[in-house]
């Protein structure tokens, strides 16, 4: 008798301070990925903001892939990524090393490390990401992150497309690193 055919199981995760200037990317990609995508069989869309415990736990709910939206000052190492560059990451445990959980906040590193202290253990990992131009404590992304949102939107569709039909996400490359559509 063959196996049942399993269910992939992903959740996008929006990560984000919206009081923090471009630090809102995560939120506002995943409020208009939600609004264009409502109903996906498998996919699970959710703005965490700032709540680390949130995500940690529903992650023990066993999820195959986690797709996370976030801006990422000095992403991909580089200082010289200019404001508004979209990035998608692969993040594996090895990537994550020992950073201090706050159960109040919003680290991504260390939410993603505690899992194994909580019984569970990282799904295949991906993040979208954006270099912010400003993280003062002000509301509204500045203009040049605001000019990505739509292609961060069409990136985030893509990466859960490729992990719903079981193909190398964005060609199996470790990181994609795009230039800013506007600046």
């Amino acid at each position: 008798m063959s196996e049942p055919l399993r269910t992939t199981r992903i959740l996008v995760a929006g990560i984000g301070n919206i009081f923090r200037g471009d630090d809102g990317f995560g939120p506002e990609v995943l409020r208009r990925y939600a609004a264009a995508h409502p109903d996906v069989d498998g996919v699970r869309i959710v703005d965490y903001g700032i709540r680390g415990m949130h995500l940690a736990y529903d992650l023990l709910d066993g999820y195959d892939a986690l797709v996370i939206v976030d801006a990422l000052p000095g992403q991909a190492g580089s200082p010289d990524t200019p404001p508004g560059a979209l990035t998608v990451l692969e993040v594996g445990a090895d990537d994550l090393g020992d950073a201090d959980f706050d159960p109040h906040g919003m680290n991504p590193v260390a939410v993603l490390a505690s899992l194994g202290s909580l019984g569970g253990e990282l799904p295949t990992t991906y993040v979208v990401g954006c270099c912010p131009a400003s993280l003062a404590d002000e509301m509204g992304l500045t203009p040049v992150v605001t000019a990505a949102i739509d292609d961060a939107v069409r990136l985030t569709a893509h990466v859960v497309d490729d992990l719903l039909s079981g193909r190398p996400v964005l060609g199996g490359e470790r990181a994609c690193v795009s230039e800013s559509p506007a600046r």
